[in-house]
């Protein structure tokens, strides 16, 4: 049976007080900033639930994001906008976002544990696990966090330019939203970079 407070365990056996969970939400869509959250979790937390965030349905996302925030010993969500992806590709604005995250705390973890095999500078003892919002409970709390507050921000986003379906997809490259892409044009939260390849290197992107 998978322990999802393995990695969380070890690290305070290890002489680690406080154990940091981060990761990212919105790395693939064609529009949007991309989001991250880092989360500090309490010994014995009880949260039932927790999960990669894919694997939740909205609604139970949604309580859960409630029921950590209110019982986390710290959390930061930040992000970076489309036009940083645009201007320094999208890993380097995926690690601003989960440093931004990381500084909001208001708590120095003794160690963070970050989703993937890509490591952030943020300044205290860091690893990475492949696959950790499946395997440690940290990290899938801050999956959670950064999925909802990104969904949330492209339902605004949806209202502002209804025409491109964005509550519905929330930026991923669905067939409708290249369709409405490719009737409309880019709006200014699409990535730039992202759409050479749908709409032609010639575009006006």
């Amino acid at each position: 049976m998978n322990d999802l407070y393995y990695y969380e365990n070890l690290a305070k056996r290890n002489g680690h007080r406080f154990v940091c969970g981060i990761d990212e939400a919105g790395r693939g869509p064609l529009a949007g900033p991309v989001f991250a959250a880092a989360v500090i979790l309490p010994e014995n937390c009880t949260i039932e639930g927790i999960n990669d965030s894919k694997k939740l349905t909205p609604k139970k996302r949604s309580v859960l994001f409630d029921e950590i925030t209110a019982g986390a010993v710290a959390y930061g969500i930040g992000f970076a906008t489309e036009k940083e992806i645009d201007e320094v590709n999208i890993l380097q604005a995926t690690f601003r976002a989960m440093k931004r995250a990381f500084d909001k705390l208001g708590v120095t973890p003794d160690l963070a544990i970050v989703d993937g095999n890509r490591m952030p500078s943020l300044g205290v003892e860091t690893q990475t696990i492949v696959k950790g919002d499946a395997l440690s409970a940290s990290i899938a709390a801050a999956s959670i966090l950064a999925k909802v507050s990104r969904d949330r921000l492209m339902e605004q986003v949806d209202k502002i330019y209804p025409q491109y379906g964005f509550a519905k997809h929330k930026g991923y490259g669905t067939a409708y939203h290249i369709e409405m892409l490719k009737k409309h044009g880019p709006c200014p939260v699409h990535r730039r970079t992202f759409l050479k390849k749908i709409l032609g290197e010639g575009s006006s992107v």
